[in-house]
């Protein structure tokens, strides 16, 4: 029996490929490769070591698993990867990364067909 619910899933996804996506290049190192990806955000909040509450906000990026193929091998996100988003004439450079002790990824759906990337904008071209 097929699973209602992982069909959704792929449907869901396909629309927000079609229609809530933009084209970005995913690097590491000299591996690269161009997949659509949909903009997110998280808010982190940590305590400093004076009991403050820091709030830190990401700009996630919310791409397919199977999309993610560097050096002909489907990989996961890692700390350190750069994310490149055009914009116009500006080209904003973002680290993969996320604050404190959080992973830089994590899947955004039950069936693991899509990732919710946490970055932090580094630099602009």
């Amino acid at each position: 029996m097929t699973d209602l619910l992982e069909q959704g899933v792929d449907w869901l996804t396909s629309q927000r490929r079609s229609h809530m996506a933009r084209t970005v290049a995913y690097q590491r190192g000299d591996d690269s490769v161009v997949l659509s990806a949909t903009i997110g955000r998280t808010e982190f909040e940590q305590v400093d070591e004076h009991g403050i509450v820091q709030r830190v906000e990401s700009r996630d990026f919310i791409i397919r698993a199977a999309d993610l193929v560097l050096a002909a091998s489907q990989t996961l996100p890692r700390g350190g990867d750069q994310i490149r988003e055009t914009d116009g004439e500006m080209t904003f450079v973002y680290e993969v990364m996320a604050p404190g002790d959080e992973p830089p990824w994590r899947y955004s759906d039950q069936y693991r067909k899509a990732l919710r990337v946490h970055t932090k904008l580094v630099d602009s071209e």
